[in-house]
């Protein structure tokens, strides 16, 4: 769908397209309640409306991102409660059948940047700023048997973000998988990024990764993955 995107505002990419295709693959439970998290222009909160949710949600941190959303969601004339807001911060207590989550995921040079354009993308220095903040927190957002689709980039790390949703309880795995070249972003820190890379083969005797235990508990987690930018 051709979208309204205000400046700043994260273009529809591969990665959206990726997700995309994950949730219609997954199909739409009955009476589904659909939080589209890190909104952007709301392209997926529209396709889940189309879909056939029950209800739609959508929140971005960006004003102009929200904007964006609601302005889509009006053309579209998919009915999407469109908040401006940290994460899950502005639904409350909600729980939800099916959340969906692009969050910024580029690793960068410091901490995650808190204006401009940029924002939509920096992750912070290893891309997790906000990923590992999801993991924690979506959780208890999930209905019994409600699921997550996040997409992020492999330089992230995948085991890390199976670990972190088997640690907040989730059942978690990859679910789609997608190669990519990078864009100018990305191949702006190319040199950065393969010398952290050096740096952690050789800390970790290049088996990558990190521990985890893992709990289960009701409900279900979805993960999907989009190769690098």
């Amino acid at each position: 769908m051709r979208a309204v995107r205000l400046r700043g505002v994260y273009r529809p990419q591969a990665d959206t397209h990726l997700l995309a295709e994950a949730m219609r693959r997954a199909g739409m439970p009955r009476n589904a309640r659909v939080l589209d998290l890190c909104t952007g222009t709301g392209v997926l909160a529209v396709i889940a409306a189309r879909a056939g949710a029950a209800r739609v949600t959508a929140v971005d941190v960006s004003r102009r991102a929200a904007l964006s959303a609601w302005i889509n969601a009006r053309v579209s004339r998919a009915p999407v409660r469109v908040l401006a807001g940290d994460l899950f911060a502005p639904v409350g207590e909600d729980v939800f059948d099916l959340i969906l989550a692009n969050p910024p995921y580029v690793p960068g040079l410091r901490r995650p940047v808190r204006r401009g354009r940029a924002r939509s993308w920096d992750g912070g220095p290893y891309g997790r700023a906000i990923l590992d903040r999801v993991c924690a927190e979506a959780g208890p957002r999930l209905a019994p048997g409600g699921s997550l689709l996040m997409v992020h980039s492999a330089l992230c790390g995948e085991a890390e973000t199976l670990c972190a949703l088997r640690a907040a309880g989730l059942d978690a795995s990859v679910v789609a998988r997608r190669r990519e070249p990078f864009g100018p972003v990305l191949r702006s820190r190319a040199a950065m990024l393969e010398d952290r890379a050096d740096q952690a083969g050789g800390a970790r005797g290049g088996a990558g990764g990190r521990p985890c235990r893992t709990m289960r508990r009701d409900g279900g987690s979805s993960w999907s993955r989009a190769a690098p930018y």
